[in-house]
């Protein structure tokens, strides 16, 4: 990220082994090294976001049964960390936690992203990185953030992450690590993000990867 970027990084305290919860230190230095996370939606996209030395970790959002181990094959030879959206995989149209044995055994992904609890349960049994995704959409959203501290993801990702407010208020709630995520298309979604709390941000837009 440039340097005319100004940004507070909190110190996230990461739970004991009592609680069962520590994020793997290289995936946690990946995020804090390059707080821009590139969400890539399409062939184009990829290609760019692997260009870049500064991105060190990319969200696949993208693929199918037959493509997605060749999209995370470029992904791991351009030798940044790769999350599959395990919910996005298309011909994967299930709910069953094999989906994430599947991608386990035939891609080199380093971790998913899901929106369902018990993909990140099952990925967390296999070893992978974990991102819980979470739609803020009304107070009752809100007020089950609490509650996904026993799914133990090892981030979770906050949509849409143009409410610093709201970000900063699960910050006070959780002690999972935060991610900002969806709407983040100018310099200043970034800085307001991560000074409210976020660890990184993770956006579509090829302008932001470039900031």
């Amino acid at each position: 990220m440039g340097e005319n970027i100004r940004y507070n990084i909190k110190k996230h305290q990461k739970w004991d082994e009592r609680e069962r919860f520590v994020v793997d230190q290289r995936f946690y230095d990946a995020i804090l090294a390059s707080p821009v996370i590139a969400a890539v939606k399409d062939m184009e996209g990829l290609e760019d976001c692997l260009s870049l030395e500064s991105i060190q970790v990319v969200f696949l959002l993208f693929g199918d049964i037959c493509s997605i181990s060749g999209l995370v094959d470029n992904v791991k030879d351009a030798g940044k960390i790769v999350m599959v959206h395990a919910d996005l995989v298309s011909g994967l149209a299930s709910n069953r936690e094999i989906i994430v044995d599947f991608l386990h055994n035939t891609t080199r992904m380093d971790g998913i992203i899901s929106t369902r609890p018990n993909f990140i349960s099952r990925a967390r049994e296999l070893g992978l990185f974990t991102i819980l995704r979470l739609f803020v959409i009304d107070s009752m959203a809100l007020a089950g953030v609490s509650k996904l501290e026993n799914v133990k993801p090892d981030f979770l990702e906050i949509l849409p992450g143009v409410m610093p407010k709201m970000i900063y208020k699960i910050t006070q709630t959780t002690h999972i690590p935060l991610l900002a995520g969806g709407l983040i298309a100018e310099k200043e979604d970034v800085v307001a993000a991560l000074n409210a709390g976020a660890m990184a941000v993770s956006t579509t837009d090829r302008h932001v990867w470039r900031m």
